[in-house]
């Protein structure tokens, strides 16, 4: 009999399809439980100060109301854990908007009703919220997401940048973005005989699971927790968030079930968002637009309580060649919610900045962008000075400009009219790491000709649960319809987070060897048999994972955008959207491509519309939901494309590399370097939208 095709590199729909379009799939407030109570978060109306008093009285009057849980009622929790998990442990209010009571119900209702009926008095005390240059709680913190140097130096950029035939020097800046996924962050918790379960919507369960258990102060073998399916996250569920510890909390003290689902409104700042950025840019070249000394200083913001530090500046060490360079980060402590990880954190933002940068330098020089690009890449890493991994920047550069049809572009800028639009084409590059975490695995052969394959991923709307199958599939080599997989449970085999762009690359080894360690000893042991009481394999690679070569390793791409702005209104429009990316093996094209015009829209939408606006007198934002807080709409773009090239890369077994975040890294530059084509307007400051065009644009 011949051997299955393989499924690796084909086409295959959503293994959960059918189950979520006919809304059979359970998310985390949809599982059912007896006796099922609500829980409604009560967030402070002050920026910063002290709880001085909490009157429940009309709260409890609610006939269906069971509890409010506050730092005088809640459980006490155990100190162990990080600052944000300390729920309603102390009466230090830290950020408006931060969650200082919970009041549990009989219904959905009746708990929103009770927390309208929650009245509290506090002290206030002078607050700082807003980010500047010279704010002076500015601090070199000693390291930047998620363990890189805070800054880097190689050679010497003061002198490489004062002797350069041609310098820039510009300043650009991010707002707050709020990662707003079609989920709220939800959990819904039980008791029972000891042990905590616990449905949350969540990039880990596994560390959920772990952080409940500190808190708690329980072994982990009593805690389960489950989130099979997610409606998505951004980053903002990639770490133990306030939802499961409060449902849980609050199950404890009414001793019933408690599902808890933030609202659209609550989620902006006890989950994270992307922190604002002010970045300086240096770039100097000789006249043909070659580096010689490049300079990216990036300032961000953090909370009071817990210190993230986004590693904005980090993609610089890597892009570009050039023998003098310098990277820094600061942060200020502010009194506003911890920041924390947003699709491609760090790399994201500083792409902005860096190839808005490179544009402004290819116009100084008189170079083509895309040649630009060109002349300065490199196949040494310019600050480790070894070899990467593999690196095709230069075949998405040219393939983007082939299929984009940029040789026909006019680099004058602010010329071109179709009636009364303005049109303009611009374009960026883009990288972001690859890694490849140890994850375990079980395989397991049943004895009907059945195979199970069980691993705690997690599939956040990004095709993981497929994929995963499809390499599951070819390493058994068996038909596809003899293989099922079960993910997202912490009482399946532990499994890094999904984040990063590591799930294919780390959870795919992980499966790839049980399976095969299962074939083989089928083979060995059974002659192809299974034995009638079957045969399961586990298998962790952590081992293998961190002995795999440490050459410098990315994926890369490159963005080409068409733009255009109404002369009269300042709308901007953009008909086409393309991407080009080297992403190593890409395992299903069809999520593949899914997550590439994925985070190119949301790309777009952070250069056009996305900007959480900040109202410094309370210290808090004051658009809070999607009516308010705009994002980009099917609408948005006519025509979006996304391509990858051959990509080998032997640094990972299965040479994958992921693709979850390469496709927002640039787009949003490449959007500004087309409007800016269009008018001739350089806006630094996003979002570009049309109040910052209109009065400068020409009406003739």
């Amino acid at each position: 009999m011949s051997a299955p095709a393989a499924a690796i590199g084909r086409a295959h729909p959503r293994l959960e399809g059918r189950e979520k379009v006919t809304g059979t799939a359970r998310y985390a407030a949809e599982h059912p439980a007896d006796d099922l109570t609500y829980g409604w978060a009560v967030q402070a109306t002050v920026a910063k100060g002290r709880i001085v008093r909490i009157d429940t009285t009309a709260a409890m009057r609610e006939p269906r109301v069971l509890a409010v849980l506050s730092h005088e009622t809640a459980p006490r929790l155990n100190p162990t854990q990080s600052a944000e998990l300390l729920l309603l442990q102390q009466p230090r209010v830290r950020y408006r908007g931060e969650i200082v009571a919970l009041v549990v119900a009989e219904s959905l209702e009746a708990a929103r009703e009770g927390a309208r009926g929650v009245r509290i008095d506090y002290d206030t005390e002078p607050h700082s919220s807003v980010l500047t240059e010279r704010h002076p709680s500015l601090y070199k913190p000693d390291q930047v997401n998620p363990a890189y140097p805070t800054d880097t130096s190689v050679g010497d950029f003061d002198s490489g940048y004062q002797a350069a035939e041609v310098r820039l020097d510009q300043t650009y800046r991010t707002p707050a973005y709020h990662n707003n996924p079609m989920e709220p962050h939800a959990a819904t918790a039980s008791w029972a005989d000891g042990r905590l379960l616990v449905h949350d919507s969540s990039q880990g369960s596994t560390d959920v699971q772990h952080a409940l258990g500190r808190l708690f102060d329980l072994p982990v073998e009593t805690i389960r927790v489950t989130a099979e399916h997610v409606g998505g996250g951004f980053g903002s569920k990639g770490s133990p968030r306030c939802t499961p510890v409060l449902a849980a909390m609050a199950a404890r003290q009414v001793g019933r079930p408690v599902r808890l689902a933030l609202t659209r409104q609550q989620i902006c700042g006890p989950v994270g968002y992307r922190t604002p950025v002010i970045q300086r840019i240096r770039l100097g070249a000789d006249a043909d637009g070659r580096l010689a000394a490049i300079c990216h200083d990036a300032i961000s913001q953090t909370s009071t309580s817990v210190e993230f530090a986004e590693q904005t500046a980090v993609l610089t060490r890597a892009l570009y060649a050039a023998p003098h360079r310098r990277t820094t980060h600061r942060l200020a402590r502010l009194d506003v919610p911890t920041p924390s990880w947003m699709r491609a954190p760090g790399e994201c933002p500083g792409s902005f900045a860096l190839e808005c940068a490179m544009d402004e330098l290819a116009i100084a020089c008189g170079v083509d962008p895309v040649e630009l690009r060109l002349r300065n890449d490199t196949e040494i890493d310019p600050e480790e000075g070894v070899p990467f991994s593999s690196r095709n920047l230069a075949a998405c550069l040219r393939d983007g400009a082939r299929r984009f049809g940029w040789a026909d572009r006019d680099p004058a800028s602010g010329v071109r009219r179709q009636g009364r639009w303005l049109v303009g084409t611009g374009m960026a590059s883009a990288i972001y790491p690859a890694r490849t975490p140890g994850a375990s695995a079980e395989a397991a052969a049943d004895p009907d000709g059945t195979y199970r394959v069980r691993i705690n991923a997690t599939d956040i709307g990004t095709g993981a649960r497929t994929a995963l199958w499809q390499i599951a599939v070819d390493a058994l080599g068996v038909p596809g319809e003899r293989v099922t997989i079960s993910i997202g449970d912490s009482d399946l085999p532990p499994a890094y987070v999904a984040g990063g762009s590591t799930g294919t690359a780390g959870w795919g080894l992980s499966v790839d060897r049980a399976c095969r360690s299962l074939r083989r000893q089928l083979d060995e042991r059974y002659a192809g048999s299974v034995p009638p009481e079957g045969l399961a394999v586990r298998l962790d690679t952590s081992e293998e994972a961190a002995a795999l070569p440490s050459a410098p390793r990315y994926s890369f791409g490159a963005h080409f955008v068409e733009a255009r702005v109404n002369v009269d209104s300042g709308e901007i429009r953009v008909p086409r959207m393309l991407g080009v990316f080297a992403v190593g093996q890409v395992v299903n094209p069809t999520t593949a491509r899914s997550q590439l015009i994925g985070g190119m829209t949301m790309g777009l939408s952070m250069a056009l519309h996305e900007e959480g606006v900040l109202d410094q007198r309370f210290g808090d934002w004051v658009n809070r939901d999607l009516a308010t807080y705009h994002v980009a709409a099917c609408a948005d773009v006519q025509r979006i494309e996304a391509y990858w090239v051959p990509d080998e890369d032997h640094a990972n077994p299965l040479g994958v590399k992921g693709l979850g975040e390469i496709g927002i890294v640039g787009s949003a530059a490449a959007v500004a370097n087309a409007v800016h084509h269009a008018t001739g307007l350089r806006l630094r400051t996003l979002p570009i939208q049309l109040d910052k065009l209109v009065d400068r644009l020409p009406l003739g």
